[in-house]
């Protein structure tokens, strides 16, 4: 197949443009961001955990989506060994859903509380433009015809990257509350649900590895059971996390004054143990369904 370098559509096409609006906003963002000053950074406990999350996502998604948009301006996809559609569905919505979080997160936990700058609050709206980005660039990919959004732009693909965003969602909240448990807290009730959702999410990132390199003919068991299984351990792990989040939130009194850490991590576990039960039962449908031809 020959390779067509820099025709005038690939610029201008919808995806395109989008894509090139990624690339602009995020590299803005997370520039905007590395060049803030200690003065113009909150001192509380668990801020420098997050603001190192948040540059992961912008400098990641900007360097996922700089090499998305070049292969394809170029035509070079065709030639790359894995499934382009997934690949592109999954950094789209997974981008839009990590800059979501890190727009949330650096205002509330990176940002100085008093005499905010304008690097930034510009840092602090680029990431909302970034994810205004990729949410835009997921329901362009959405709207396609179902063979070609693939997989990950399905419904139940949809609920393997909110499982994903979860996981990664966590990282930063436990390490903050880990850095700020009161003397008088058990530290298991904090490192249960974090290693409850590390496992979660290497069960997610080998689902999604799979997935994008077109790996399900390869595996040593069938793909669908494979998927059930990682559902059903998600389901109880994100349930035992949720149980134990949901009793630190009763006892906020006695956790201190940063009991919206507490809130938060226990709201991710709530979605993520949503996201794993509906996929579990979509894969116990399909199994049934199968069984029954």
């Amino acid at each position: 197949m020959p390779v067509i370098v820099l025709e005038a559509r690939d610029f201008v096409s919808p995806v395109s443009l989008v894509r090139t609006w990624e690339v602009v906003s995020g590299c803005a963002t997370f520039s905007l961001a590395a060049s803030l000053t200690a003065g113009e950074l909150s001192r509380r406990p668990g801020s420098d955990a997050v603001k190192a999350f948040c540059m992961f996502v912008w400098c990641f998604f900007f360097v996922a989506s700089l090499l998305i948009h070049a292969l394809s301006v170029i035509q070079f996809h065709s030639l790359v060994p894995i499934s382009w559609k997934n690949l592109t569905a999954t950094v789209a919505s997974l981008g839009a859903l990590m800059s979501l979080s890190a727009s949330v997160l650096f205002p509330w936990m990176v940002m100085g509380r008093e005499d905010v700058g304008p690097r930034a609050a510009a840092a602090a709206a680029g990431s909302c433009l970034t994810f205004l980005a990729y949410a835009t660039e997921a329901l362009v990919l959405r709207w396609r015809a179902p063979e070609r959004r693939g997989y990950m732009g399905s419904n139940t693909g949809l609920l393997k990257t909110l499982q994903l965003w979860g996981g990664c969602q966590m990282a930063p909240l436990a390490a903050a509350l880990l850095a700020e448990i009161p003397g008088g807290a058990k530290p298991w009730r904090f490192w249960v649900p974090a290693a409850s959702h590390g496992a979660c999410l290497l069960a997610a990132l080998v689902t999604v590895a799979v997935v994008v390199g077109d790996l399900a003919g390869r595996c040593p068991l069938p793909f669908d059971r494979l998927l059930a299984g990682f559902s059903l351990g998600g389901v109880l792990l994100c349930t035992a996390a949720t149980v134990i989040g949901v009793s630190n939130v009763l006892r906020l009194k006695r956790l201190g004054p940063d009991a919206e850490l507490v809130v938060t991590a226990t709201a991710v576990s709530g979605i993520t143990l949503l996201a794993y039960t509906v996929d579990l039962a979509f894969s116990v449908k399909l199994l049934r369904d199968r069984s029954h031809t």
